[in-house]
């Protein structure tokens, strides 16, 4: 840490500020932003139009593994044909990265979250790591959207296509038909509507989304059953498209409704809701599900065991039922480094790279020709920043918060922090290699959105930044080395401020410590303070903070599905201009400019009009400094080296977490390196 400490302070030449005034020629900028380079085992995102992609359609005919076939020959299984949907869910084998798979091995995995049992949808914790996503099924799924080219949209999933009202107040969407549950047991939108209507909206249900979320402006969005096959929603505006992005992974993971309704205190008396939550046991398997694997066996915190699932419902464009693997193995461990250890041992087949200091190690590792693994490094949406308190009055206390947040809402003052950053010196120093570059903030480079022409980007330039301080009228007045306020009741005062950032960011050192000296370059006394995080917490509800460092959250990857999170909608976003709630925000005037664009961008239909929205957010954004990017990275997913079909460019992180990226029901390994299975040759049976 020392060390990558003295790379960036060892290249800094410390120059006091005077009580000397700077022309307006001193100040330079902007500059084009530049472009990135490919990462060192980065393939890009290869994207495709939906229609490329997937289909719902009757094939000619449809194949599975020999196993399978025994298994329906001694009438323990249907035949295939009555097993799929008349129309199932067609994966084309020309969108996959290494093409059509062959079945056999074993997908292997560790989680450390113990399992506390089934009920999901109820709020039940499964493991997480993975679990969750290869043993739920939702309406829509937003993982892999980045794959598509044709919108920026979910893909279909149980609901096969979409349709809005003129109007845009309603929504009818179809849903698969003839798919069935892992025991047989045919899907259909009572299964939906179990879980709308007494999960979602039981309060007493432990959902992962609530009836609150599925509100606009405070008033309820409907869901009801037009048919079998066939829900409508309704909306209390006009084309709320960023709904869709809800109707994803996680918020609408459907329960089987016949397993159940019997558990449920609606439909059975005898029941409770604590009775509901836990009635699906760790151990009482195999659960059912729609998913590519079923969980067969699990031995408390040891060993769980998925096995494919003999009704699911999606196949190859060869006709070859999915997955292309039978098994999936995770082992137990205390925690989650081991997942990132056994990937690069061999025994685990995936794990992330997303904290800083693990990069060079891991890296490193990669290169050597014995690897057991290899590094996909997904879009730029890894990212640290600078974000400082623009609210007039909440937490606003004394002659000092205000004068500090009347700089803070300066332009010129936000413009003189962000050209005293010298954000290239930073990126080397977190990392021995090019993992990291400058950033100014707002879209992540890596966002589907992202338009560098429409970047405003002030170069680094500490001359600039001291005449931008003296254009406001800060001087050194005492020459101590830092600015003082030149009028109002802090006269002769130093101005100082206090960056704050939580313990877990562990870059935070780094760039706190870098910052601190960088802004004393220029003359402003600045102090870096680490945090726990209900410190932090307590101070972001009181609005009391100064400055923050952070990692911003996906909303500046995806604004599709967090639109309210990126400009001053709501009374908590963004976090650095916050209000108390019912008390009318103080609004600087590109920040309604903001509003104006994302209230557009979030209900239009139209892509290429979303994206215009966007470049013309971007440049705002920028122009006025509204947060200060410092650094921009990739999150990496590591992958067994003999694993086919990952995507290409696939993230570790982008709007859900890798499993759900990668489409797990496509991955194959050749014959040659498929390990032994546990339990082959096997299906789950249910009596």
């Amino acid at each position: 840490m020392k060390k990558k400490m003295a790379l960036v302070l060892g290249a800094l030449a410390v120059t006091l500020v005077g009580s000397a005034a700077f022309a307006q020629s001193d100040i330079v900028g902007p500059v084009e932003y530049p472009e990135g380079t490919p990462m060192a085992g980065s393939s890009g995102v290869k994207t495709f139009n939906l229609s490329d992609m997937i289909q719902y359609k009757a094939l000619a005919k449809y194949s599975e593994p020999a196993y399978v076939t025994e298994l329906v020959k001694e009438g323990k299984l249907p035949a295939i044909e009555k097993r799929l949907p008349p129309k199932p869910f067609v994966l084309n084998t020309k969108a996959m990265s290494n093409g059509k798979g062959i079945y056999g091995g074993v997908f292997s995995n560790v989680f450390a979250v113990p399992i506390e049992g089934w009920n999901f949808s109820a709020g039940v914790v499964t493991g997480w790591f993975g679990i969750e996503e290869i043993t739920n099924e939702s309406l829509l799924r937003n993982g892999p959207s980045y794959l598509r080219k044709d919108k920026v949209e979910p893909l279909p999933n149980l609901a096969t296509d979409w349709t809005w009202s003129k109007d845009g107040y309603s929504l009818t969407m179809n849903l698969i038909q003839g798919a069935k549950w892992s025991d047989g047991v045919p899907f259909d939108a009572d299964d939906v509507m179990f879980l709308w209507d007494d999960m979602i909206h039981d309060p007493k249900v432990a959902a992962w989304t609530t009836a609150s979320n599925w509100a606009i402006d405070g008033k309820p969005i409907k869901l009801e059953k037009v048919n079998a096959y066939q829900l409508k929603w309704t909306f209390p505006v006009a084309f709320p498209l960023y709904k869709l992005w809800d109707m994803c992974e996680q918020n609408t993971d459907i329960p089987p409704a016949h397993i159940l309704k019997k558990f449920h205190p609606k439909y059975n008396k005898s029941a409770n809701y604590a009775s509901f939550k836990d009635c699906l046991a760790p151990d009482k398997l195999p659960i059912v599900t729609l998913s590519p694997w079923v969980p067969v066996q699990y031995k408390t915190d040891e060993l769980l065991v998925l096995r494919r699932n003999p009704y699911f419902w999606k196949v190859d464009s060869d006709g070859q039922q999915l997955p292309y693997m039978d098994e999936v193995q995770y082992v137990f461990s205390k925690t989650g480094t081991t997942r990132t250890v056994n990937t690069m041992a061999g025994s685990c087949d995936t794990s992330n790279v997303e904290n800083p200091e693990t990069f060079d190690e891991v890296v490193s590792k990669a290169i050597d020709p014995n690897a057991q693994f290899r590094i996909e490094w997904g879009p730029e949406t890894l990212g640290f920043d600078l974000e400082i308190n623009q609210s007039v009055d909440f937490g606003v206390k004394t002659d000092r918060d205000k004068a500090i947040r009347e700089l803070f809402r300066n332009v010129d003052f936000r413009r003189a922090l962000t050209q005293a950053i010298d954000r290239e010196g930073i990126a080397r120093s977190m990392t021995q290699g090019p993992f990291f570059r400058p950033w100014v903030g707002g879209l992540y480079p890596g966002s589907q959105f992202f338009d560098r022409k429409s970047v405003v980007y002030y170069p680094y330039s500490v001359a600039s930044a001291k005449a931008l301080l003296a254009k406001i009228g800060l001087k050194d007045t005492d020459n101590d080395g830092y600015v003082n306020y030149t009028s109002g009741p802090l006269k002769g005062q130093n101005v100082e401020f206090e960056i704050q950032c939580g313990q877990d960011i562990s870059a935070g050192q780094i760039i706190g410590g870098a910052l601190v000296q960088m802004f004393k370059e220029i003359g402003l006394k600045v102090t870096y303070k680490e945090m726990v995080g209900t410190v932090l917490t307590s101070e972001d509800q009181s609005g009391t903070w100064e400055a923050r460092l952070g990692r911003p959250g996906q909303a500046w990857a995806v604004p599709q599905i967090r639109a309210n999170e990126i400009a001053p909608l709501t009374d908590t976003n963004p976090n650095w201009h916050r209000t108390a709630a019912g008390v009318a925000r103080k609004m600087q005037p590109f920040e309604s400019e903001l509003v104006s664009i994302v209230q557009q961008f979030a209900k239009d239909p139209n892509a290429d009009n979303q994206k215009a929205l966007m470049q013309k957010y971007l440049k705002i954004y920028t122009e006025n400094v509204y947060s200060l990017g410092i650094v921009c990275s990739r999150y990496g997913l590591m992958m067994n080296k003999n694993i086919k079909n990952t995507p290409a460019g696939c993230p570790a992180f982008f709007i859900q977490w890798s499993h759900q990226n990668m489409l797990p029901e496509q991955l194959w390994f050749p014959k040659e390196n498929q390990r032994k299975e546990v339990l082959p040759e096997t299906v789950p049976l249910y009596k």
